[in-house]
């Protein structure tokens, strides 16, 4: 195969791949731009519409965590508190070592408690709560029968032993 004709051979492979690629691109930049507000806003838990927070309904500190971790611990200020002033809700996070990480998982409680707070029940994170909760008693109850069934079933071929 010849120079030219390897360069034709590759443009050709190009337009060819990039027709068959192009609907799917079309698609996820439709979506992308139709949904992209609503993810943001969430973080992680993309599904929810949470109440939105300022920056300034919020007030941030920065004190000395507790617990375990000895003198890392107790030197470094890298707790979070965070205050949410019109509700009143305050969220205390010190669950890494580092204050960003501390920081986005506090706005992120912070978020999910004041959508709770102003939402009530109709909340996204109270149904997902609930959901959840009855998801755990359904297991817990399948898991008592099977066990009743088993313990019948050996009593069941004890008697047939006698």
């Amino acid at each position: 195969m010849s120079v030219p004709s390897l360069f034709t051979f590759t443009f050709i492979l190009r337009e060819h791949s990039a027709a068959i690629w192009r609907p799917w691109v079309q698609r996820t930049q439709q979506l992308s731009l139709s949904w992209g507000p609503l993810l943001w806003a969430a973080g992680k838990r993309s599904s929810f519409d949470l109440v939105e927070l300022t920056e300034a309904e919020l007030k941030e500190q920065f004190v000395r965590g507790d617990g375990p971790g000895g003198q890392a611990t107790n030197k470094t200020s890298n707790c979070v508190v965070l205050k949410h002033v019109p509700s009143g809700i305050v969220v205390k996070c010190h669950q890494t070592r580092s204050v960003e990480k501390n920081r986005k998982i506090a706005r992120e409680i912070l978020q999910e408690k004041v959508d709770l707070f102003y939402k009530g029940e109709d909340s996204d994170v109270f149904k997902e709560k609930k959901a959840s909760e009855k998801k755990k008693q359904e297991k817990k109850r399948r898991a008592k029968e099977n066990l009743e069934r088993k313990k019948h079933f050996k009593e069941m071929l004890q008697l047939d032993r006698k």
